[in-house]
């Protein structure tokens, strides 16, 4: 079956990154993924493969195959872009690969469909919105679409500082993370008599200061650091009465993540009240750290090696991102996860607004995914 589906992907390879171009022209932020969504039936259509959509949400969720005897087994990609600044123009873009993660699925599907693969029991083909609230997963979860999954995979393009082209993981250890919001209430007065108002901005300073003093632990990587703040209006000279700022936090562990969101929070109330401010603090979303799931790894690591060859196979990185994807089996004790690392040569980075990578990885993430989902259907 190998060979079968390198010689398949091989063939449509200006196919699949025509696909791609479309996609990531036309990116579309969490939960706004509506044209994403509808282009997704369609192309579920045309492989007909029924599908459920939401009427509440954005998302779609193919099912193929309806034999009770075998697996369920979910292939997931998420689908939104994120707001940047890319020369000059905000706009919808696709600086974490989602793009590429829905054109290596869809293609997943079709090679395996063409090829003759029958599932033993049901392939759930999960896209999935809203990854990078945090959020998307736990949608998906709440309305129990993920209960009857016995195998999951998910896949992830790699920046460069992790992983070169050509090289491919059968997990990625995500950290948690997390991002709380906050308000900053003070007094107006005039610049002159300062001493008659409470600033903000010395409030803001506090709090940035207090967060990156907090000591952690030097074993378990950890991060805090304030990444949106604005304050003040269009006059100069008055001290301003309100704040917004935004926290990210991060811990490889969440066990880290807990005691630290914990130290967090006191700090920022802390430093933030010392002038007389009042401070207001939301939890905007959180992520759970990966768990490590060594059956799952040799199934996608054994793909890995007979696609891209043995030496092809890397260790999991350990990496401080998030991914809304560990909340499935977090919720899941009996569910099998595991996400595909793919090497891309992604440079500068994620997130980045002119983010780019090796488009001949989408041919290897294709190869990849249709083979492990071939082998779990065989379990």
């Amino acid at each position: 079956m190998e060979e079968k589906i390198k010689e398949w992907v091989e063939k449509r390879e200006q196919e699949i990154k025509a696909l791609y171009h479309y996609l990531h022209q036309n990116g579309e932020i969490s939960w706004e993924e509506k044209k994403t969504t509808d282009f997704i039936c369609k192309q579920l259509e045309q492989m007909k493969i029924p599908y459920q959509r939401f009427a509440d949400q954005t998302g779609v969720i193919g099912m193929w195959g309806m034999n009770s005897k075998g697996p369920v087994i979910g292939l997931r990609t998420d689908m939104d872009a994120l707001w940047q600044n890319v020369n000059g123009e905000w706009k919808a873009n696709h600086s974490c690969g989602h793009d590429a993660h829905m054109t290596i699925l869809l293609f997943t599907l079709q090679c395996l469909k063409e090829l003759g693969m029958e599932p033993t029991g049901k392939i759930k083909c999960i896209f999935q919105p809203a990854e990078e609230t945090g959020a998307g997963a736990l949608s998906f979860i709440h309305k129990g679409l993920m209960e009857d999954i016995d195998y999951l995979v998910g896949l992830h393009v790699r920046p460069i500082q992790e992983m070169p082209f050509g090289k491919a993981s059968a997990a990625i250890y995500h950290g948690a993370a997390a991002i709380l919001k906050g308000k900053i209430y003070g007094v107006q007065a005039h610049a002159a008599r300062h001493h008659l108002g409470i600033n903000v901005i010395d409030s803001l300073t506090a709090i940035n200061t207090a967060i990156r003093s907090i000591p952690v632990n030097p074993v378990i990587p950890a991060t805090v650091k304030m990444t949106y703040a604005q304050a003040g209006g269009k006059n100069f000279n008055i001290i301003p009465d309100y704040a917004e700022f935004g926290i990210d936090i991060r811990a490889q562990t969440n066990q880290a993540m807990e005691d630290l969101l914990e130290r967090v929070k006191q700090s920022i109330q802390s430093a933030g009240k010392a002038n007389g401010a009042k401070i207001e603090l939301e939890l905007l979303s959180e992520m759970v750290a990966a768990q490590q799931n060594k059956w799952m790894e040799k199934i996608v690591g054994d793909s890995i090696k007979e696609m891209l060859g043995t030496d092809n196979l890397v260790p999991p990185p350990v990496t401080p991102g998030g991914e809304d994807f560990h909340f499935y089996p977090r919720n899941n004790e009996k569910l099998q996860a595991t996400m595909v690392g793919l090497g891309t040569d992604l440079k500068p980075g994620l997130h980045h607004p002119n983010m780019s990578f090796h488009l001949d990885s989408l041919l290897n993430g294709i190869k990849i995914m249709a083979l492990a989902a071939w082998k779990m259907n065989q379990k």
